[in-house]
């Protein structure tokens, strides 16, 4: 059996890292760690290379390389005159929060608005359902009205996005700036 490729100090603490983090963003430790392995490194990678490297089994990588694809942060390919499959990761974070902000967005939100419209959609046979829905409607107004800020954010390019994330709570006070000005013209 081949000793595993070593990774530098500055790689491993980024892998380990990501592995105790992946646990609290909703996925195991391994998929994290193979996840941060392929974003550092500076050229694709095969299954056997992050296994050899991780110390993890070929069959363990290939499942957490699927549920890394199905994500779409790790992308497919080929090398000329070589068999085997290799991976890697885009290299732009902007990109990469893009990704994730879109997946959980179809994965969480869209099935939760999906029941919330089907439950608002049906007659409340007493004063609890009654209840129950008022609370349901403005759930769904919240992430209906939190779902489109999204698809707008997600037109921005990456340096107009960051300039907003910069302002702040500055655009409330542009907010109510504008507010004035209205308020102001209007007399």
């Amino acid at each position: 059996m081949k000793s595993p490729k070593i990774m530098t100090p500055l790689v491993h603490s980024f892998v380990a890292h990501f592995g105790e983090m992946g646990s609290r963003w909703g996925i195991n430790r391994t998929v994290g760690q193979i996840y941060a392995l392929i974003f550092v490194s500076p050229k694709p990678l095969c299954a056997d290379e992050i296994a050899e490297t991780l110390s993890y089994s070929r069959s363990n990588v290939s499942m957490g390389l699927k549920e890394l694809q199905s994500w779409r942060l790790v992308k497919l390919r080929h090398v000329a005159g070589d068999r085997r499959e290799y991976f890697d990761a885009p290299s732009d974070a902007w990109e990469i929060f893009r990704t994730l902000a879109e997946e959980r967005r179809r994965r969480e939100m869209e099935p939760t608005l999906s029941m919330l419209r089907s439950a608002l959609l049906e007659t409340p046979s007493c004063d609890e359902d009654k209840v129950a829905q008022e609370r349901m409607k403005g759930m769904h107004d919240l992430i209906e009205l939190m779902s489109n800020w999204f698809d707008d954010v997600q037109r921005l390019d990456a340096q107009t996005l960051a300039k907003l994330m910069r302002m702040g709570a500055r655009v409330q006070k542009l907010l109510e700036l504008t507010g004035q000005l209205k308020s102001g013209s209007k007399e």
